[in-house]
């Protein structure tokens, strides 16, 4: 019985190799941000940033020049205490020396050593070369460096320059906040008219690869050849915003936007936005840099960022995750969920906590163990998925019911639990109970184990137990062996036989339900109040009785299913299993339904049962289908085989950012965006679905389309959202 599942699988396997192929898992590029904070906020203002041939970074800030020791990440100041002060630019010139543009003048940087330019009185706004010249601008005039001469001269433009950029013919564009200027052979043109720019105010200039002039400022980017106004990128063509602060090309020919809103980047064809502090230490960029490796320097309002890049394959990434998990998210009795940050981001200062979830994902943490080890054959992960059932064992056992299942355990040390006991006075009852009549009171929510060792919590939700038996499913297929499948089995039918004999309830150990914790025909059917469950939580029930039926071959359980499906109609209820009714679609929902149908289509063999199964599954896919989630993708593609959607599903993972950590990422100032109330009612959500690495980190039952994700950075995801998704793909044979 043990290898049903895995024989109707391979035969799934091998059609999609025949027809689609499996995606060979080869390296790609992935994105990561490495901070470099100042020590103080003066410093940590950044105005200019440039990086020489020798890789040395140098960061022009609104209190001096700082050069960066890598190996320590120490910024050392460069100035005397004399002379440091804001610096409005850096450039380094064909010889490989560093010019700074400071607020009392010009200096040049050679072997380390700063020499003040004489004769070039500050502030100086723009350093720049043209041909051998060296030309420095600012509100006292135009500075010429002809061989070892300097040369001043009036300034014939706007006093308010931001970028000088050489047109590589004897001349240079001038970038100012009056227009854009182009000196040429002793003639001066301006653009500021706005049939032929898009704003006069300008502050960054760049040349593309094919020679075009990117000239970014207020209002976005004009684009010129031979000086001809060609086109222009505006949020309509894709830019989060209208605030441009500088321009810039990489060494791969991408061309990179810093805003006010983070970097955007255009390869041609898409733009890509890094923002948040994920990406950023701020999104206020004003310079960007690239060092030999196509790293990004960037200079930000708060201190210096680097966007770097190495070669990864899935596997790789799965390792890098699997690191973190192990480090930070593994906590007695092996439970598997977020932990929390004392500081945001601040590694150092993290917390294991629990969550009302803690079943369910340590059950979906099972299930990918469970996956890895029919996929690898090794033997660490039966190993961890060994020790992910017993703890899942022990949040029932640890209750002494009959078959009750707490939501999590904590050690009987902690002190600070989700949801603390708490006395609710009548009226605080009366006003919950008129905003939510099927809440449950609940005072004392955490029970005290019988050895005192730890606390248990009540309340468990239908989410936990199909949690619970999706795993129970998956371990006993594929990882499980003699004795261990035995107690699978068994743990399996106690809670089944629980929920029976409590009226197709979860009952608590007050006698009454959880609040959550129904699968009643008298309320999924009868009660107005539950028509929201009616589909999931029948779909749920159903489910539970076919894995009981399955692993006991006990009648029983096979007549509880039809007296459901066909007496009590449940056949019709789970039809659209997955609601369409705006003020019932949650996400969470949809992650139910991908838990549940997969018992389901395997273990159901009578024809007419099994059709209607089928519809409802291919009715959930196509509501959920461009939600872009690889982990619904996989399953569906892998147990009812129609979409196959792999390309985008490896491209999906391949997105997801590795920095696990659950910083605040905002998309509702994007301008290239629309904010709307679909497709649920309560979130604020992008008219677009953005990339992963554009948006917040979240598991499968969030909203990817809500505009605002994430807590700020005082929790990291386990990342077990992600590693269960590849190794989904891996087992059915979509990534090689």
């Amino acid at each position: 019985m043990k290898y049903i599942i895995w024989r109707t699988l391979l035969v799934t396997f091998f059609i999609a190799c025949i027809n689609f192929g499996a995606i060979k898992d080869k390296p790609f590029t992935q994105e990561y941000h490495k901070p470099y904070p100042l020590e103080t906020n003066g410093q940590n203002d950044v105005k200019a940033i440039a990086v020489d041939n020798s890789d040395q970074v140098w960061a022009g800030t609104k209190a001096g020049l700082f050069k960066l020791d890598k190996s320590t990440g120490v910024w050392e100041p460069i100035l005397d205490k004399e002379n440091q002060g804001p610096i409005n630019d850096m450039f380094i010139d064909s010889n490989g020396s560093l010019w700074v543009a400071a607020w009392n003048g010009l200096f040049v940087i050679e072997n380390i050593k700063a020499i003040k330019i004489p004769g070039v009185i500050g502030p100086i706004g723009v350093v720049s070369q043209v041909n051998d010249s060296i030309i420095a601008m600012g509100p006292d005039g135009l500075w010429i460096k002809e061989n070892k001469n300097w040369e001043k001269e009036k300034i014939p433009y706007s006093k308010a320059v931001r970028k000088l950029l050489a047109d590589g013919d004897n001349g240079y564009y001038l970038a100012t906040g009056k227009g854009l200027y182009h000196k040429n052979r002793d003639q001066i043109k301006l653009f500021q008219k706005e049939d032929e720019i898009l704003t006069d105010n300008v502050s960054g200039l760049a040349y593309t690869n094919d020679g075009e002039l990117w000239v970014g400022g207020l209002g976005g980017i004009s684009v010129y050849k031979n000086d001809e106004w060609i086109k222009t990128y505006t949020p309509k063509e894709g830019l989060p915003t209208i605030w441009i602060r500088s321009v810039k090309k990489a060494p791969d020919g991408i061309m990179w936007v810093g805003t006010a809103l983070g970097v955007t980047r255009f390869n041609g064809k898409t733009w890509s936005l890094r923002h948040s502090r994920r990406w950023l230490l701020s999104d206020d960029v004003r310079d960007i840099a690239f060092d030999s490796k196509g790293n990004g320097w960037i200079a930000t309002g708060k201190g210096v960022s680097v966007i770097m890049k190495k070669q990864l394959t899935l596997k790789q990434k799965f390792d890098h995750y699997y690191g973190i998990m192990k480090r930070r998210h593994v906590r007695e009795p092996y439970l598997v969920e977020k932990c929390g940050f004392s500081s945001p981001g601040d590694t150092t200062t993290w917390f294991p906590r629990d969550d009302d979830n803690d079943g369910q994902y340590t059950s979906m943490y099972l299930a990918m163990e469970s996956y890895r080890y029919a996929v690898t054959k090794d033997p660490e992960a039966k190993e961890n998925a060994g020790k992910a059932f017993n703890a899942l064992q022990f949040l029932q056992t640890v209750t002494e019911t009959d078959g009750f299942v707490a939501r999590t355990v904590v050690p009987a040390s902690w002190k600070r639990m989700t949801d603390a006991n708490r006395t609710i006075t009548d009226r605080q009852w009366a006003v919950k109970l008129l905003d939510e009549p099927r809440e449950t009171r609940i005072e004392k929510m955490w029970i005290p184990s019988k050895d005192g060792k730890w606390f248990w919590k009540r309340g468990t939700s239908s989410d936990e137990i199909t949690g619970h038996m999706y795993g129970y499913f998956i371990y006993y297929e594929l990882a499980a062996e003699g004795a261990e499948r035995e107690r699978v089995r068994d743990h399996i039918l106690k809670i089944v036989d629980y929920i029976i004999d409590g009226g197709y309830n979860l009952i608590d150990i007050d006698g009454k339900h959880t609040k959550w914790g129904v699968w009643a025909p008298e309320y999924l059917n009868d009660d107005p109040d539950w028509a929201t469950e009616r589909g999931i939580n029948s779909l749920e029930i159903l489910s539970f009785l076919k894995l009981a039926y399955h692993v006991s071959n006990d009648e029983k359980y096979q007549k509880e299913f039809y007296k459901l499906f066909n007496d009590h109609h449940y056949r019709d209820n789970i039809k659209q299993a997955k609601s369409t009714i705006k003020s019932w679609v949650t996400f969470i929902d949809d992650e139910l339904l991908a838990l549940a149908y997969p018992v389901l289509v395997e273990y159901e063999t009578d024809p007419e049962v099994k059709n209607i199964i089928m519809k409802s599954a291919h009715h959930w896919y196509d509501v959920l289908k461009n939600d872009d989630n690889p982990y619904f993708y996989f399953l569906y593609d892998g147990f009812i085989g129609k979409d196959l959607n792999v390309n985008k599903s490896i491209s999906l993972l391949q997105e997801n950012p590795l920095d696990l950590i659950r910083w605040r990422v905002d998309n509702s100032k994007r301008e290239d965006l629309q904010l709307t109330r679909k497709p649920i009612l309560e979130d604020i959500q992008t008219s677009r679905l953005v990339p992963p690495s554009e948006r917040g980190i979240m598991r499968w039952d969030n909203n990817p389309w809500s505009a605002v994700q994430g807590d700020g950075g005082y929790s990291e995801s386990d990342g077990v959202y992600w590693m269960l998704a590849y190794w989904v793909g891996r087992y059915y044979g979509f990534i090689k």
